[in-house]
């Protein structure tokens, strides 16, 4: 005589339970995205992922000096006479972030909100006074006088 163990709404939960259970274990393996940074000139915007980033924690200082030499991947087109607007997610905000400009900070005191604009020709001077033709941005998170993420975005110049 063969008993069943289980009756079939029995089993229909026991078999949700464990498609539930095998879901969140391929969930747990994944990576955490890293928070975006935006930048955005007129109707252009362009979102990137954080090139350095430990979890929210501090970056190594060997870590932080290469990756500010990284070349960005993500450009956007600029006027002199544009707005540049640049965006963080809310969780870099609460820490604060600051511009680098091809590598140099241009800042002393790190900003507090999610969303800052600044005017396109701020960027396309060098410090001898000549021009450029295109910027490389760094949005860099603080934590103290800790990097804890760094994004970076490069600025064309357009006539």
């Amino acid at each position: 005589m063969t008993v069943a163990f289980f009756s079939g709404k029995g089993r229909r939960i026991g078999v949700t339970l464990g498609a539930v259970s095998a879901g969140l274990l391929v969930l747990s393996a994944c990576d955490k995205p890293t928070p975006l940074a935006t930048v955005t000139v007129g109707g252009n915007s362009v979102s990137a992922e954080a090139s350095c980033y430990n979890d929210g924690k501090a970056l190594d200082k060997s870590e932080y000096q290469s990756c500010l030499n990284k070349k960005a991947e993500k450009s956007v087109e600029v006027a002199m006479d544009d707005k540049v607007r640049f965006g963080v997610d809310p969780e870099v905000a609460d820490n604060g972030w600051t511009l680098f400009i091809n590598g140099q900070q241009a800042e002393q005191e790190p900003y507090k909100k999610t969303y800052r604009s600044i005017p396109g020709s701020a960027f396309f001077s060098s410090q001898t006074g000549e021009t450029t033709n295109k910027t490389q941005i760094s949005i860099v998170e603080t934590k103290g006088k800790e990097l804890v993420g760094i994004w970076h975005f490069e600025l064309k110049k357009t006539s």
